[in-house]
């Protein structure tokens, strides 16, 4: 397979030039449709606008918003203008979005209203105060000095902010030619999006990934469900994530094909839009599919027009993968394996595998990718069967971490090989199995956990004297979050008190579903605690407690 060498704004006017009229994007629940030409003159007003404001190439707009119709104008928006997108997961509380608004160097900061039981507009105010008293597009703001607009998606207004409408009324003041000239300067090697992702030391860090990084992953996806211009995708995976903006956003846009889109995660959107729109593929992590299976009005949708698809974020049960591809006639359904840094997929199961193959390996390399399993202490080549840790190299790498050239060192070696902190083994036909992980990430229903972003953030009360997080098993999630906590002697701590403690701080995935009050922790010889152990022993625990298991 040869390898595109597009930006996304070029892949998107090629298709404007060859399908003028083929639908794009379409949100069915309010009979929202743009076609390649529709969709392209709207990111060119707003791209157009973004450059009246002062954004320059190189610039981080950051992006905080659910799957709303603009997300993807201000991706390809801020692709046309040479601009970086910086990704931010809508379940971040204030101290998650302070810590990317600094650490990405944010230019610009486009926020919706809220999602849930957040107020963006209201937490914005609060880290950022300069905003009511000083006059857009003249933000100084004390404690980000970077920052220099806000903007809000959408039709209200709020001070110190622009709005979308406001912005594309602003870009007519702007020529057309001027955009084109920067188009013309960019490279498919350019940094496009900056999304943050747990590592494996310290603070959540800003992958850099490239137009040429994410596309052709997306292609290769695509590629592997032979996806063709007829396809219709029904995207219910967030933008924020690789999940939406590469393996859907980026394998339809490279392959001219259709973005059907529901603006949050609902089962009953999914099947009702399946059906009204007769869409050819879904995508989602197990327990979405689950959601689905079992939604008691799912006997009522026809979704006979099923044909492909994505499972990825977890493992997946047999039982479930043969229903998905019975009863909802996805029988071409893949699983994709990978993460952020390497854009993200890396290996994949194909649409002639068997379900046992895709329920219980995740296939082999993507086209133009290499994949070995090395010894993680020798860093020789394991053999077929043996335990190791997985590597790729390829176009897929990312172009590094934002600001920290050592864990890029780290991640990268120096042949060019991503390590990804993954145990897997290969198997004699070729397929990988992911085995577990080398570092304590937890992954529960396909989010990212770190576990000492929560334990840093928990040391805050001066109650904790040691506290670990570790995951826990479970029959749902894969994993929860697991506290376990040694509280100061002559002081007391309950469990209600943590978890309001947290609550409005750290997004909601993250606060500790169980939480252990111990005396000690199990340790090895040389006095390092054993994370793996906690978990272990959190199932007797969750009993002794006369708890359940979820």
């Amino acid at each position: 397979m040869q390898l595109l060498d597009y930006t996304l704004g070029d892949i998107l006017e090629k298709w404007v030039y060859e399908s003028p009229d083929r639908e794009f994007m379409v949100y069915p629940d309010r009979n929202l449709r743009f076609t390649y030409t529709e969709f392209n003159e709207r990111v060119d007003s707003l791209a157009k606008g973004l450059l009246y404001i002062g954004i320059t190439p190189g610039d981080k707009v950051g992006i905080w918003a659910k799957n709303v119709p603009d997300w993807l104008t201000f991706m390809f928006a801020t692709a046309k203008i040479g601009a970086v997108l910086v990704t931010i997961n809508p379940n971040y509380k204030l101290s998650e979005l302070d810590y990317i608004i600094g650490n990405a160097d944010l230019n610009t900061l486009c926020i919706v209203d809220g999602y849930r039981d957040s107020d963006y507009v209201q937490m914005v105010f609060e880290l950022v105060p300069e905003l009511k008293q000083q006059a857009r597009g003249e933000l100084v703001s004390e404690k980000f000095p970077f920052l220099k607009n806000v903007v809000f998606i959408g039709q209200q207004k709020h001070r110190g902010m622009f709005n979308t409408q406001e912005l594309i009324l602003l870009g007519q003041h702007v020529d057309q030619s001027e955009l084109e000239t920067i188009q013309e300067t960019l490279s498919c090697y350019d940094v496009v999006m900056m999304q943050y992702t747990s590592g494996t030391t310290g603070f959540p860090k800003g992958v850099m990934l490239s137009h040429h990084n994410i596309l052709n992953n997306g292609y290769s996806a695509g590629q592997c469900m032979k996806y063709t211009q007829e396809d219709k995708l029904l995207c219910c995976v967030p933008l924020f994530h690789c999940f939406g903006s590469v393996l859907a956003t980026c394998a339809i846009i490279s392959h001219g094909a259709t973005m059907v889109m529901v603006e949050d995660f609902d089962p009953l959107m999914v099947l009702a839009s399946v059906q009204k729109e007769k869409c050819t593929a879904l995508y989602g992590v197990p327990t979405m599919f689950i959601a689905e299976l079992n939604h008691p009005m799912f006997d009522m949708f026809d979704l006979t027009s099923l044909r492909t698809g994505i499972m990825a974020g977890a493992p997946c049960p047999i039982e479930t993968m043969n229903q998905v591809m019975s009863k909802m006639h996805i029988k071409d359904i893949i699983i994709v394996y990978g993460l952020t840094e390497s854009s993200p997929g890396m290996t994949a199961t194909r649409t002639h595998n068997s379900p046992e193959v895709r329920a219980t390996t995740v296939g082999f390399e993507l086209p133009n990718v290499e994949v070995k399993i090395v010894h993680p202490e020798t860093g020789e080549e394991c053999a077929p069967g043996e335990q190791g840790e997985i590597c790729c190299r390829g176009y897929l790498v990312m172009k590094g971490y934002y600001k920290n050239e050592e864990a890029t060192r780290r991640a990268i070696d120096k042949d060019g090989w991503l390590h990804s902190g993954d145990l897997a083994v290969k198997n004699e036909s070729g397929f990988y199995r992911i085995t577990g992980r080398m570092k304590d990430m937890i992954i529960r229903g396909g989010e990212n956990i770190y576990p000492r972003e929560i334990e840093n953030f928990l040391y805050q009360m001066p109650q904790i004297e040691a506290v670990e997080i570790a995951g826990v098993p479970s029959p749902k999630y894969g994993e929860q979050v697991g506290a376990f906590i040694k509280v100061k002697k002559g002081m007391s701590l309950t469990e209600e008190e943590i978890v309001d403690f947290c609550r409005g701080q750290i997004a909601r995935y993250k606060i500790p579903k169980y939480i252990f009050f111990v005396d000690e922790f199990p340790m090895t010889a040389s006095g390092k605690i054993q994370k793996y152990k906690l978990g272990e022993m959190s199932h007797d625990l969750i009993r002794k407690m006369g708890k359940e298991i979820i």
